[in-house]
């Protein structure tokens, strides 16, 4: 039986519009971060059901938030350099992996947006890409994260943190009835970078044993501060499960136990206890290590001991300053770097429910 030109083109048409509906589904979001910047590609298949693949995710090591730490700015050559990465990975997306020009979102972490002139980095991404970016305040940081590291089933009993470069964010929700769910956000204005630069002030020379030393004396700050956070909002402490993300929680997590197996991956407080000392009295156990496991070599490769260090603090304080922590879940939330951008694309869909 022989193929008609219609036939052909028929079967044309349904491969072409197969071809467009499966570029219709894909997601990319550019994050620039106080430690580097994120690119996260996502196949949606249904955003309300939490049905998407990681098609890929990678990030580039360009740090931007230092100069936030010396007098409240990010530096020009800082500002160029992030938008110069923002740029290339940008027409990579477009160009490459043929996501639509209109699901790509460039977006600044809460962490950067405590600088006093973003607008020069907004401006700059603006005239490499003709993108619009925005930044996301600690608030709805938090809100993005919970709708996109904690399975909805959870978010009656359970809170996020996050402990970024530039701070520390999360909160919780209260569910009132099946159609109103209230965010309430926590926040706390250290994260990896503005600890370390804080601590760095205080030190004498660029000796870790220095370091190590100041950072002890700057526990009692911190502790006060986080204990703060949570008596703003003290319901946060009743809850059973706490999901974390950051690159703080992937460092600990990664260099003690190896590369996370699961989307959501339980820890102890002891873990944090066992990995603090290593950190801080036996960092050669992890530089031995990064020899033979390429994860722990990216780790190193992204944080120095003095940021893990300081990380490290941040971790413990945090989980050490709940009620009967030993009784609760703890989770490393491993795909916590794309929840911004899967809380986006739900947003854009009026089939999900909102949170306010």
């Amino acid at each position: 039986m022989k193929t008609t030109k219609l036939q052909l083109l028929l079967a044309f048409f349904l491969i072409f519009q197969t071809y467009l509906f499966a570029q219709e589904n894909l997601f990319a979001g550019i994050e620039i971060g106080s430690k580097g910047i994120k690119m996260s590609v996502l196949d949606v298949y249904n955003i309300k059901k939490g049905s998407y693949n990681i098609q890929s995710y990678w990030s580039e090591n360009v740090g931007i938030a230092r100069g936030i730490a010396m007098d409240g700015n990010l530096l020009k050559e800082d500002i160029d350099k992030a938008a110069s990465v923002v740029a290339e990975n940008y027409k990579k997306l477009k160009n490459e992996i043929n996501v639509p020009d209109a699901n790509i979102f460039i977006v600044g972490s809460s962490g950067v947006a405590m600088a006093k002139n973003t607008q020069e980095l907004i401006d700059k991404v603006k005239s490499l890409t003709a993108k619009d970016m925005e930044f996301i305040d600690a608030q709805t940081e938090g809100k993005m994260l919970l709708k996109g590291c904690i399975p909805p089933v959870d978010y009656k009993d359970s809170m996020v943190l996050d402990i970024g470069g530039g701070n520390t964010k999360g909160g919780y929700v209260d569910v009132f009835n099946s159609e109103n769910f209230v965010f309430f956000p926590l926040a706390l204005n250290y994260g990896t970078v503005t600890l370390t630069e804080a601590v760095i002030k205080k030190t004498r020379n660029d000796e870790i044993g220095e370091f190590n030393i100041k950072s002890f004396g700057f526990l009692p700050i911190l502790r006060e501060q986080v204990n703060a956070m949570y008596n703003s909002k003290p319901v946060a402490l009743k809850k059973d499960k706490v999901y974390m993300s950051g690159g703080a929680v992937w460092a600990f997590y990664t260099l003690l136990n190896g590369e996370a197996p699961e989307h959501f991956n339980e820890f102890k407080l002891e873990d944090v206890i066992n990995y603090d000392a290593i950190v801080k009295n036996n960092f050669k156990r992890f530089e031995d290590l990064a020899k033979t496991d390429k994860n722990v070599e990216k780790v190193l490769k992204t944080y120095s001991q003095k940021y893990l260090i300081s990380a490290s603090n941040l971790l413990l304080v945090t989980l050490e300053a709940i009620p009967d922590i030993n009784d609760k879940k703890l989770y490393f939330a491993k795909e916590g770097q794309i929840a911004w951008l899967v809380s986006y694309i739900a947003d854009r869909s009026k089939k999900v429910k909102k949170i306010y």
